[in-house]
């Protein structure tokens, strides 16, 4: 087995910088937007008609599936889960990658080492999977679920962009150790 090229650890520390901001906007939107909203019937809101009538329920259970997919938090939401995919089936021309090598990569000095791509791969695999669900459940009516799924992605991408500990690469290594993924390539 060949050993995959080396890639420069900041290229994905850069692209999960871009990642947070992305992922805190989208939190932020899920949290003011139609999955945290509570309704009170027809009307709008009216505390005291809904202490009377006992009708407060999560906007999102009585919204269309249209509204809840014309919600702010979901479209941004539904970008960054397409940035992801793509980072997965394309990492060379994912959009962070070409502009950290075209206009970041230039200015610094080259890495003191590169790193098995693999891993952060795995990452944004990772991110995938969690915005993905978040936006499936927001989809189904779940309260409250598209902005837990864009804050847990927040964390992981935070955690790498400010302290460069990437926890989806962590989770690679452990299923790599455990024989669940590839095997690392034998020093021989």
């Amino acid at each position: 087995m060949t050993t995959p090229a080396g890639i420069d650890p900041r290229g994905p520390r850069f692209a999960a910088t871009i990642t947070t901001v992305l992922l805190l906007a989208a939190t932020f939107l899920g949290l003011i937007g139609i999955s945290t909203a509570r309704s009170f019937g027809w009307f709008a809101y009216q505390p005291l008609a809904a202490a009377s009538f006992g009708s407060d329920t999560w906007a999102i259970v009585a919204a269309s599936p249209g509204q809840r997919a014309l919600d702010p938090g979901f479209l941004l939401t539904v970008v960054i889960a397409l940035l992801f995919l793509w980072s997965v089936l394309s990492p060379a021309t994912a959009p962070s990658g070409v502009v950290f090598r075209r206009f970041v990569r230039p200015r610094l000095a080259p890495p003191i080492e590169l790193e098995d791509p693999r891993p952060p791969r795995f990452a944004q695999g990772v991110g995938l999977f969690v915005v993905t669900i978040g936006l499936a459940l927001h989809l189904a009516g779940v309260p409250w679920a598209l902005p837990i799924a864009t804050a847990a992605a927040f964390i992981a991408a935070f955690l790498n962009a400010a302290f460069s500990f990437c926890l989806g690469c962590q989770i690679y290594l452990l299923l790599q150790r455990a024989g669940i993924l590839g095997r690392r390539p034998s020093a021989a």
